[in-house]
């Protein structure tokens, strides 16, 4: 198997992708945060000291698809024509769903998971002062379509 993020020497680098035709491109992504009763519902009627949580994470998430490749060391800046950054608040805490839409020659998987990120960790810091048992998990790819590789789906 050859690692197409390593040269022949196995030092890192960026895949050129200049050759690929622009395409549509889509990825989702999922994750979840576990939130104690007290400051769910704060979250939940917006008392929280810090502000609206819901609407701050999804900016969050929105501005970190935008910026993945600054944190990411070999994902390619990419221009985005969507990013949707949905924030639902469940039994035991809140899930954050993202996608994003490019048309280039690569895909926006880790956009979408960085965003996901980027607002889950956005709503633990808003919140911690009032839990700090606040635990993030299950971030991970749904579904991405677009490219050589066509569509995945996750399989549960």
């Amino acid at each position: 198997m050859t690692l197409t993020h390593l040269d022949a020497a196995g030092a890192a680098r960026m895949v050129d992708v200049s050759a690929k035709p622009a395409t549509r491109r889509e990825a989702t992504a999922e994750g979840f945060i576990s939130i104690g009763a007290a400051a769910l519902a704060a979250i939940r009627d917006q008392a929280v000291a810090k502000g609206d949580v819901i609407a701050v994470a999804r900016i969050a998430g929105i501005m970190a698809a935008k910026r993945t490749a600054d944190l990411i060391p070999l994902c390619h800046p990419l221009p985005l024509d969507a990013v949707a950054v949905d924030l639902a608040i469940e039994a035991t805490g809140v899930r954050v769903t993202a996608s994003v839409v490019t048309t280039h020659g690569t895909g926006v998987e880790m956009e979408a998971m960085t965003a996901v990120s980027v607002a889950l960790l956005t709503i633990y810091d808003m919140a911690k002062a009032m839990d700090r048992g606040m635990a993030i998990s299950g971030v991970r790819l749904l579904r991405k379509v677009g490219g050589r590789s066509g569509e995945w789906l996750a399989t549960d």
